[in-house]
């Protein structure tokens, strides 16, 4: 597939499970009118950022998967025939939870999912509690759009995800983000925060010589635990194999967005910047180690 339409949901999310499914069920229905042929969904996208404090009884939000929501946007994926990653908090066994990426085939079944990897531990960003990390490894996921690099959220500050998905064939990393400002930044360091964000994410792009497709949610979620809460940063992007930008989404609207890709352009730019070529394999042994003394 030489051409690959990408539809990015950017919204805000509230306590209404159902009002929150049904808006992603929308802004996928409005990105396959522009021709979407997948859609990428934010990171936890059915409910608020529950991760803000330890409660036991935020379990209760998990699902199994196969499962209801799996359900739902495979029939919806089977209907408008595109491709869905859904980010999810799956239910394996009773004490045992997951902060889960699914991808729906066209034709409603899953081909596949992914277990986030690098569990972030945080003020306002206890997802520790909650998930266990993945077991799944950096393996795509093979479509009929593609072969999907995809990872979540806190992956995205870890090159060597991105590296290793690349290295096992995706054609394009996708990022389903909820990160965003606390309130007791000053504006200058919450702008540095988003740019890091989005600086380290297109380096991915540009060392792995692929697309780079992240979707961050939008809006104020308050803090049950009585802080400040989280200005959730929006900022949506595509990023090209070169790290150009090919779409920038704002930092507090709803976004319901089409970006043509050019899947073509990888091979030609990796040709250019050979880095998988020219790597020392050989002398990195040193990366298995937490740290060098």
């Amino acid at each position: 597939m030489t051409q690959l339409n990408v539809g990015l949901i950017q919204h805000a999310c509230s306590a209404d499970l159902e009002s929150n499914l049904q808006a992603s069920i929308d802004g996928i229905r409005r990105a396959a009118e522009q021709g979407a042929q997948l859609v990428v969904l934010q990171e936890l996208h059915r409910g608020l950022y529950f991760c803000q404090q330890e409660d036991v009884d935020e379990f209760d939000l998990a699902e199994p998967i196969p499962g209801p929501s799996t359900d739902r946007l495979g029939a919806l994926a089977r209907e408008l025939n595109l491709v869905i990653v859904a980010s999810l908090f799956e239910r394996r066994a009773p004490g045992l939870y997951h902060n889960t990426a699914v991808v729906l085939e066209r034709d409603g079944t899953i081909a596949g999912t992914y277990r986030k990897m690098h569990i972030p531990d945080d003020p306002g960003f206890y997802e520790k509690f909650y998930f266990t990390p993945g077991d799944l490894g950096f393996q795509p996921i093979q479509t009929s759009v593609g072969k999907l690099g995809v990872l979540v959220c806190w992956d995205q500050w870890f090159p060597e995800a991105a590296r290793l998905m690349a290295m096992a064939g995706a054609e394009l990393l996708i990022y389903p983000t909820a990160i965003g400002w606390s309130r007791e930044d000053d504006p200058e360091e919450q702008e540095r925060q988003r740019q890091a964000w989005i600086t380290i994410q297109r380096a991915h792009a540009v060392a792995n010589g692929v697309p780079v497709v992240s979707v961050n949610r939008m809006g104020h979620e308050t803090d049950p635990g009585g802080g400040s809460g989280i200005d959730f940063w929006g900022s949506s992007f595509v990023a090209g194999p070169q790290g150009e930008f090919l779409y920038q989404g704002s930092t507090d609207q709803v976004e319901h967005t089409v970006v043509s890709l050019d899947m073509a352009r990888s091979e030609n730019v990796r040709r250019i910047w050979p880095y998988l070529r020219d790597r020392r394999v050989d002398h990195y042994g040193d990366l298995l180690k937490l740290y060098r003394d």
